[in-house]
């Protein structure tokens, strides 16, 4: 069963600094905002939905920020009723101004600390990161305040009219758009002689380009796609090493045609391009990663790769990068093979393009992501020439921004480097020369993130600016990193894919005598292939994949057995694991909510002074705002003091909210998921932990305390992540609802 994600529980992020136009985004569970501190505002605005407005360019306020809206940002939640407490003499009062004033200094020191990347974290298991933060530590750096001006010749004195002459260049920087391209389409079929890539290559019947773009067999497609239409999947479960692979196959009822995919170990298996084959003649080798991704990727087969790690990304990378280049390549020496023959015989049938050049989209969730995935490709394509190649760096390489090693080793990978979410780039090839920048109906290749390419589509709302031609004929997505884009606007995404192979409404210099059929037949989508890499499988990625992947060659889900990081926790923690009912997802929050008031909360109510040092973490934000309005307005909870941070809270506010958490002036701090994905604060004075749902993408450290995790059935995706595959199954199923570990 392929799971649906609940609508608006992945919000993106809110509208950074000013500016008219584009998308304003709607808040959504997992909100967005601009990603910064000192990092920046964001700049660009996102267009959201249900579920969230993503966030928008730029270096802003804080990351994780604000999400936005059609409107302003959601006011600052109130908590009168928290301060009236205060000044009537409550409990709180009771702690000595000393002790405030050194834990301000502690909090203070370790927002440097966050804001340094010098916190305590460690780069291994990441189910284990937040429970070790969660210590109280017993040092803090703390941040000088006293500071003296320099005087001398130098020192520039600020005027009125340099305010304003900032103001004026702060709007010039609002609307320049670093990816702007200024050129006029070119007709697909057109490339001259000397751009061929490989003059000598002869074609092989048995390459997977020939036998599923170019040459198919009529008969077998058109059996497999009435397959498909029809929802009829053969699914068989293949083992691999430690992965798991489900490999689904349009039934037609010929049992001849399953065939299930050959080992790849090496660049020799494979059928490239000369020049490819040459540059990439030193790495002869496949490595585990690449081994378990190439058979499927260089046959064409829609994949879904659910164990992406720091330490395989760049495998991954070089075999995506290589399959995209293989295929743009043939397919360009084909078009322009064929010119030549139609020049000496214009009354040929020669088949070979789309209605548009482009023919790969790489969607990535940061600015830096496009860099290390171009970088891959000018050392796998090794160009005489790189055309733009000072702008690109100038727009995309941030050398400026950088993390200790103390930080989480997934944080630094995706956060180093420009972490800018809105970006488009389209680049096109020739033999010596990469272009950077080309217009979209001039490339080859488009690198975009979810929130890039929208703008670049443009509004629903003035239907006449739409433009997606451009993705009328890709052949090839390969998304990487879609865990990390789960915790941008993930609307975005389904967005795209539901404007991928649409039939252009306009001609666009398309020569139609040349379009392959199948794509007059509306059939393109059918013949794509789509690579997801993620680190983790979750129902969102499943449903896109039930949704989106139709290719006729068939498709596979490839994840590890999880033996529980659990077990590795180092250190004695109590952890209880609490199941509750849910007759259907669509019921899943109401029920959360229900037994998290009803079963949890009683608890804290019961033993308020006891309750000092609980955080709850709540990974969806529409169930943060219905917890946070329970504890301020329901009298249940009156006696119960709580802060919160969510990835609205700017750098004070969070400052202020752990700072009273760490005194006991809040015995309780409500804590969101995607707060802590940006931010990874160490939040000091953890006594106990409180999961209403299980973590999304497992950032927590061990340490001391104990833990309380809520789920349903419908959490068992992450859930085997934490306790293992075998031991999710069981406490899925048994009778059971309690379950401790220690």
């Amino acid at each position: 069963m392929a799971f649906r994600g609940r609508g608006g529980d992945r919000g993106g992020g809110g509208r950074g600094r000013g500016g008219g136009g584009g998308f304003r985004g709607r808040g959504g569970s997992r909100g967005g905002g601009s990603r910064g501190g000192d990092r920046g505002g964001s700049r660009g605005r996102g267009r959201g939905g249900d579920r969230g407005a993503s966030r928008g360019r730029g270096r802003g306020s804080s990351r994780g920020g604000a999400r936005g809206g059609f409107g302003p940002r959601p006011s600052k939640f109130n908590d009168a009723r928290l301060a009236d407490k205060d000044e009537d003499g409550s409990e709180e009062d009771d702690i000595s101004e000393d002790e405030s004033n050194v834990s301000e200094e502690e909090i203070e020191g370790s927002e440097e600390e966050d804001e340094e990347g010098e916190e305590e974290a460690q780069s291994g298991q990441p189910y284990m990161s937040l429970l070790k933060s969660f210590q109280s530590a017993t040092k803090s750096k703390k941040r000088k305040l006293d500071h003296t001006e320099e005087e001398g010749p130098n020192k520039a004195t600020k005027t009125e009219d340099d305010d304003d002459s900032d103001d004026e260049d702060d709007d010039e920087e609002v609307k320049e758009d670093v990816d702007a391209v200024d050129e006029p389409e070119e007709d697909p079929q057109d490339a001259p002689l000397e751009d061929l890539f490989d003059e000598d290559d002869d074609l092989d019947d048995s390459d997977p380009f020939e036998t599923h773009f170019a040459a198919p067999d009529e008969a077998t497609f058109q059996a497999r796609i009435k397959a498909v239409q029809a929802n009829k999947w053969r699914t068989d479960r293949i083992a691999q090493n430690s992965n798991r692979i489900y490999y689904n196959t349009p039934e037609t009822g010929d049992s001849t045609e399953r065939k299930l995919p050959h080992s790849i170990s090496g660049v020799a298996d494979l059928k490239l391009k000369k020049k490819l084959a040459e540059s990439m003649a030193k790495h002869t080798e496949f490595d585990e990663a690449e081994k378990a991704v190439a058979p499927l990727l260089f046959n064409y087969q829609d994949m879904l790769y659910c164990n992406r790690t720091v330490a395989s990304s760049e495998s991954i990378r070089r075999m995506a990068c290589l399959h995209a280049l293989n295929h743009v390549f043939k397919t360009r020496d084909r078009v322009i093979k064929n010119n030549t023959k139609l020049q000496r015989d214009d009354t040929l049938e020669l088949r070979d393009q789309g209605f548009t050049r482009p023919k790969v989209l790489m969607l990535l969730p940061t600015r830096q992501s496009c860099v290390k995935m171009v970088e891959m490709i000018c050392e796998v394509a090794s160009p005489e020439q790189q055309e733009h190649r000072k702008r690109f760096d100038e727009g995309y390489v941030d050398k400026s921004t950088k993390f200790s090693d103390d930080k989480p080793e997934d944080f630094r990978d995706l956060f180093s480097g420009s972490d800018d979410d809105m970006f488009r780039l389209g680049m096109k090839f020739t033999r010596k020369t990469i272009k950077y920048f080309s217009q979209f109906y001039n490339s080859d290749i488009i690198f975009a993130s979810p929130l890039g390419l929208r703008m670049a589509i443009g509004s629903e709302e003035e239907k006449k600016k739409l433009d997606y031609d451009f993705l009328s004929s890709i052949e090839l997505v390969i998304v990487d990193q879609a865990d990390a884009l789960l915790m941008q606007n993930w609307e975005h995404v389904e967005f795209i894919f539901e404007h991928l192979n649409l039939q252009p409404r306009d001609a666009h210099g398309c020569d139609f005598s040349r379009v392959r059929p199948w794509y007059l037949d509306d059939q393109a989508k059918y013949f794509r292939q789509t690579v997801i890499f993620s680190a983790f499988n979750t129902p969102e990625l499943a449903e896109l994949q039930r949704l989106h992947c139709h290719n006729w060659a068939g498709k596979a889900r490839l994840h590890p057995e999880y033996p529980g990081v659990i077990q590795y926790l180092g250190v004695k923690t109590r952890q209880t694991f609490s199941r509750f009912d849910a007759g259907s997802i669509a019921a899943d929050p109401d029920a959360r909510f229900a037994y998290f008031t009803k079963a949890i909360v009683p608890t804290l109510v019961k033993r308020a002074k006891d309750a000092a040092g609980t955080l709850i973490f709540i990974p969806s934000y529409l169930d943060f705002v219905r917890v946070r309005n329970y504890f301020a307005n329901n009298p249940d909870v009156a006696s119960v003091t709580f802060g919160n941070i969510s990835e609205y809270a700017d750098t004070p506010e969070a400052s202020r909210a752990r700072s009273h958490f760490l005194t006991g002036r809040h015995r309780v701090l409500l804590y969101t998921e995607r707060a802590h994905h940006f931010r990874r604060y160490a939040i000091k004075g953890v006594k106990r932990v409180i999961f209403t749902k299980s973590e999304q993408s497992l950032m927590l450290e061990h340490g001391l305390g104990t833990v309380k995790v809520m789920f349903s059935k419908y959490d068992i995706m992450k859930l085997e992540r934490i306790v293992g595959t075998k031991r999710a199954g069981k406490m899925i199923t048994e009778q059971g609802d309690t379950f401790d570990f220690v």
